[in-house]
């Protein structure tokens, strides 16, 4: 590669398709947006014509898109291309020697999830709750922002963040919304559908279908009487959903502190391996109404189904979720990381 610059531009790297969802796109989004605020150009190398809704997401901000080159080096050479004065990466996929190469060149963030994964950066991002309290070993001379103090959040949530969490025990049946990132890659919908109806309760539900197997699915779903189900489709308006409801229902996925930053009450999930420990410490923490692991659901609803009946039924308990996220999460994130990242502020720890 060739030697770094400080050309203004950011390059954005991070893992898009259907069969990974749009995660690490929208927590990219937000480190994005703080960037554009300070002036720098950035430029994503993703695929997005693979998921029109992260295409869409991109072309709301009017930031550029590249796509991915077919090999690794032919990649690297597109970082190259655009002469960053940083890089940031997020993805499962890449393998070690891509962050080598990259930050041999470039000032570079990582982002991480526990486990480094023998990735080298300057910046290793862990925004997961609990992170801070890790002690791996960091490569020479690198930082970590560790813990909810670095959640990202974008435009929208920071709009929509309440001056105060509680609001008032609805006077008609309670308003449930519920999603599982843009491409509900593991078919959570239905299955929390099927859960919710079997509470028995009334309830108002929109519910995010974000694939045709999964509109056909819920097109089969059969509310009892007082329950109302509204199928959408992948919305950018999802912050001002989340506050119109009394209940949210996700996935403990990429979202989950943005959920917390708007000071929901989330019944969460576990859909994949990698939100195993992030779900356990929402869950030891008191922070959400546990629904515990999808395959389980899926084959022993009664569980999740018993949980979201108290849900429905318990203001209170809603108002207190919302109160300890609110708290947990204040929306400062992205200055923080970008601070960092561009050296202009707050030192991290290592």
């Amino acid at each position: 590669m060739s030697q770094g610059t400080t050309s203004g531009t950011v390059v954005v790297w991070c893992d898009l398709g259907p069969d990974i969802g749009v995660g690490h796109l929208m927590r990219c989004l937000a480190l994005a947006e703080e960037l554009h605020a300070r002036g720098r150009d950035v430029r994503f190398l993703v695929d997005a014509s693979a998921v029109p809704f992260a295409a869409a997401q991109l072309a709301a901000r009017g930031f550029a898109s590249v796509p991915p080159a077919p090999t690794v080096e032919e990649q690297l050479r597109q970082v190259d291309e655009l002469a960053p004065e940083a890089v940031v990466i997020d993805s499962y996929r890449l393998p070690p020697t891509v962050y080598d190469a990259v930050r041999a060149s470039y000032r570079t963030l990582a982002f991480v999830d526990g486990d480094l994964g023998g990735r080298v950066a300057d910046v290793f991002l862990d925004q997961n709750i609990g992170a801070e309290d890790d002690r791996r070993a960091l490569p020479e001379g690198a930082v970590r922002l560790a813990g909810l103090r670095y959640a990202l959040m974008r435009d929208e949530v920071l709009r929509h963040r309440p001056a105060t969490p509680e609001v008032p025990a609805p006077t008609g049946p309670p308003r449930v919304f519920a999603f599982f990132g843009g491409t509900d890659a593991y078919g959570a919908a239905p299955v929390l559908t099927d859960a919710l109806v079997a509470t028995g309760r009334p309830f108002r539900l929109s519910v995010v279908a974000a694939t045709d197997e999964s509109r056909a699915a819920l097109a089969a779903v059969r509310p009892a009487e007082g329950q109302e189900i509204e199928v959408i489709p992948p919305t950018d308006r999802l912050a001002e959903q989340v506050r119109a409801a009394d209940l949210v229902v996700s996935a403990a996925g990429t979202s989950s502190w943005e959920l917390l930053c708007l000071g929901a009450a989330v019944a969460f999930v576990c859909v994949a391996d990698n939100q195993v420990e992030s779900y356990g410490r929402v869950v030891d923490g008191g922070l959400t109404f546990p629904l515990g692991l999808l395959d389980v659901v899926r084959q022993e609803p009664e569980a999740a189904t018993a949980v979201l009946g108290a849900a429905l039924d318990d203001a209170d308990a809603r108002n207190r979720l919302r109160r300890k996220g609110w708290e947990l999460v204040d929306g400062q994130g992205r200055s923080r990381v970008v601070e960092s990242l561009l050296e202009t502020g707050e030192p991290a720890s290592g």
